[in-house]
């Protein structure tokens, strides 16, 4: 069986991490399991958590009111959900429900915070990864939105 250190280094969103950062990361993290119709966060809830998707699926959605839920993006294994928990004021901007079975790495956001303020060169690279994060989703919702409204009928 392998460490938790063992598992976040081959995780996407931390390959390539020191050692000793992983050791660091991996303090604040334990494994998780959620079920079709959990949720991993709800917008506007405090954001303390983000999580490494070993397996399953889990859907990213955005709640419009009178119409429900609008999935904006689906997640599997490789994939991270939340950068909420790095950026004040640490709320949730989005729900994240599960689909399918999910085996995850959950990380305490308060914990990784007060490492990352100890040791700016563990803030610096996870700032980093993040950033790869919100420009990955970001893209993803610009090539969304070309396709909705970039029509010409």
């Amino acid at each position: 069986m392998k460490s938790l250190e063992e598992l976040i280094g081959e995780h996407p969103l931390l390959a390539g991490f020191a050692p000793a950062h992983l050791a660091l990361v991996a303090g604040c993290g334990s494994n998780t399991h959620y079920g079709p119709g959990e949720f991993l966060c709800r917008a506007g809830q405090p954001a303390q958590h983000f999580f490494l998707i070993r397996r399953g699926t889990v859907a990213l959605e955005l709640e419009i009111p009178g119409r429900g839920p609008f999935r904006f993006s689906t997640v599997t294994a490789g994939d991270v959900v939340g950068w909420s928990w790095l950026i004040p004021p640490y709320e949730w901007q989005f729900d994240a429900r599960v689909l399918e079975d999910v085996s995850a790495i959950r990380f305490d956001g308060a914990c990784l915070r007060g490492k990352c303020d100890a040791d700016p060169a563990l803030g610096y690279a996870l700032m980093k990864a993040f950033a790869g994060v919100l420009v990955k989703r970001f893209m993803e919702t610009r090539l969304q939105l070309i396709d909705v409204y970039g029509r010409r009928d």
